[in-house]
């Protein structure tokens, strides 16, 4: 994790242009805001699109910061917890879910209106990495279990509706980075230790394990449910794996940005983003098996962009 006295909040827009060997940049700089009282990592984002808001979690600084996106202008500062990682922003219900980390880890639960923490959910320790599943609105969340010895650990399940704990799976392992659900709310891809878990969520059981062939960490993970592919990062190598679904084959792999930590595939532009320390690494789908390294977008060397969403 990276420290820093000074942090620059980047937004970014994706431009639908040509991609060819003479293309621009295929991101443009929208807004700086400079943000010269937080210390430490941003770790991620969540949108509120009607109200033109963007929710940041500041993990060190121990805040979730809130930005107008139309202006970048930081708005609030949202205090009380201990180590926020991934966030959840529900629009009908104009509520916030935090995955926190800290001391009390577990999930709060935040007024959208008034910014004040309204409820908590007390989970084991080690909280960090969450997926939501819009078919079910289960929000599941990732921590060290029970155990925190123990070669395994678990996902809490989190009914996102009324903020209830109601159930949990414990997958090998010590930690999950990175989850992604398909279409239909039914299986979820995670990224274990060093392999990939496919889970059948009605069931909650790991149905297969797809190992990652001389690489560890990985942390970051997209989907591309039409072409039956699976994208995962890792940082030792920093490489992109593009996964078979279908029969959990790796056929392709190659360089991207280091230290990665997040990933987004946009199904508009055929193009991947993964962010990772003072860059993000953009690759455009050619086709199913096919995939371009476009270019590696410089994002600040203070802090490094832990998330991105396409336009």
């Amino acid at each position: 994790m990276k420290k820093a006295h000074a942090i620059l909040l980047t937004l970014f827009l994706v431009v639908a242009v040509r991609v060819d060997a003479q293309a621009n940049n295929p991101l443009k700089l929208l807004h700086t805001t400079p943000l010269p009282d937080l210390k430490g990592d941003l770790d991620h984002f969540a949108f509120d699109l009607n109200g033109n808001r963007l929710f940041v979690t500041a993990e060190v600084h121990k805040t979730v910061e809130v930005f107008d996106l139309k202006t970048g202008e930081r708005i609030h500062s949202i205090t009380g917890f201990g180590t926020p990682h991934e966030i959840l922003f529900r629009p009908d219900s104009n509520t916030l879910i935090v995955a926190d980390g800290g001391a009390d880890s577990g999930c709060k639960l935040v007024d959208g209106k008034n910014y004040q923490i309204i409820d908590n959910i007390k989970l084991p320790p080690g909280v960090d990495s969450a997926e939501y599943n819009p078919v079910t609105k289960e929000y599941y969340v990732e921590n060290r279990g029970p155990d925190p010895s123990a070669n395994t650990h678990m996902i809490s399940i989190i009914d996102a509706v009324n903020f209830k704990h109601t159930g949990d799976m414990t997958l090998p392992g010590r930690r999950s980075e990175a989850m992604a659900i398909d279409r239909a709310g039914k299986k979820m891809y995670v990224n274990l230790t060093d392999e990939v878990g496919v889970v059948d969520l009605p069931t909650r059981q790991l149905i297969a394990r797809w190992p990652v062939p001389d690489a560890h960490v990985q942390n970051a993970m997209a989907l591309d449910e039409p072409n039956h592919r699976l994208f995962i990062a890792t940082r030792n190598p920093p490489k992109l794996f593009v996964f078979n679904t279908d029969t959990g084959q790796v056929v392709l792999d190659l360089p991207c940005v280091g230290v990665n930590d997040d990933m987004t595939f946009d199904t508009k532009r055929k193009r991947l983003y993964i962010t990772g320390d003072g860059a993000t690494s953009v690759f455009q789908q050619r086709d199913a098996n096919q995939y371009e390294h476009i270019v590696d977008v410089p994002t600040g060397s203070a802090p490094r962009l832990r998330s991105m969403c396409p336009n």
